[in-house]
């Protein structure tokens, strides 16, 4: 029995599983605001190990977990088990959140930021599945990575490997992880909103009818699904914007397939939605900049496990710890 934790700005999910000859399979789930605003991350702590008991009663008899698996918003550490300061958790300063499981449910405790986590969750059960080297884009509020490479998961030196997001595209574009012309200024909700905004502003002081905003009181609530939804119905400038978005998406990949050399890049959330608007100047862009032995060797494919992903996710970090412990008990009996 594994229990996970898909710990989220506004929600949080408590998971439980098993191992099986298809991977995972979830056999319980319990999920609670997670409300930062008014609740302490202590009280926090103290629901979620209230969650995994109720669900280890009904399940398993009262029995214990294996080992439990955190999926958190950065940044963090993963090392010590530290929450460090989630932007989507005030408050949720140097939390130590894997101490504090370990202690309250009496197992291993593993904690992974979310990308990581859906990394391996695709790479294990979804679209990534067989693989040995892998990227996972994330491609929704933000544009993170969890990267597979040699068939484990990749972290960094200090949990920052795979902040794709961070990189610059362009001189000048929408503003994405602090920095204009991010790779995530241009391929995420909030920067296809920014990027829509700003054709739509021209549009409209040219005296074109735009169907997502009619007027210029309605730019600043323009959202990357109405775009879109737009783009859906046919709107030309929804599907320029979205055209734009593709070109800057394949000049991020170009640079992935040839830094990594990966079998796929497994992309979810607003490239499974508006895949046949974003993957035409994908495709050409990729052709243009990739190196040909790179880009003939890596399929860019949409994630699988759809809404269900983050509990695969939260279940795959314990898995993941419990796998790397044994590597390394395994490699102190072979000292």
């Amino acid at each position: 029995m594994l229990v996970g934790v898909d710990v989220g700005g506004t929600k949080t999910a408590v998971v439980a599983g098993v191992r099986n000859r298809h991977g995972l399979r979830v056999i319980g789930r319990r999920s609670f605001p997670t409300e930062p605003a008014s609740r302490s991350w202590p009280a926090t702590l103290g629901m979620i190990c209230e969650q995994a008991r109720a669900i280890l009663d009904e399940t398993a008899s009262g029995a214990g977990p294996a080992a439990v698996g955190v999926s958190c918003g950065g940044p963090l550490d993963s090392r010590s088990g530290m929450l460090l300061s989630p932007p989507n958790l005030p408050g949720w300063d140097q939390v130590p959140i894997v101490e504090s499981l370990q202690k309250a449910l009496g197992c291993r405790t593993f904690l992974q930021n979310d990308a990581n986590a859906c990394a391996l969750a695709e790479w294990r059960l979804g679209a990534g599945k067989g693989t040995r080297n892998m990227v996972f884009l994330t491609f929704g509020t933000g544009m993170g990575a969890g990267l597979i490479l040699d068939g484990r998961l990749y972290e960094g030196t200090s949990d920052l490997g795979g902040e794709v997001g961070h990189v610059r595209l362009a001189e000048e574009g929408p503003e994405g992880y602090g920095k204009s012309g991010s790779f995530e200024g241009f391929c995420s909700g909030g920067g296809i909103a920014k990027l829509a905004r700003a054709e739509a502003a021209k549009w409209l002081a040219a005296g074109r009818a735009v169907s997502f905003c009619p007027d210029a009181a309605a730019l600043e609530s323009v959202t990357a699904k109405d775009v879109g939804d737009a783009a859906d119905a046919g709107d030309p400038l929804a599907r320029e914007v979205l055209a734009t978005t593709g070109r800057y998406l394949g000049r991020g990949l170009a640079l992935l397939m040839d830094i990594l050399n990966p079998q796929r890049i497994v992309i979810g959330s607003i490239f499974i939605r508006c895949r046949r608007f974003l993957q035409p100047a994908m495709d050409a862009e990729i052709a243009r900049e990739a190196l040909p032995g790179a880009m003939r060797v890596c399929k860019v494919v949409p994630a699988l496990l759809g809404e269900s992903i983050g509990d695969y996710a939260c279940l795959s970090v314990a898995v993941d710890g419990l796998e790397r412990r044994t590597r390394g008990n395994l490699r102190e009996e072979g000292r």
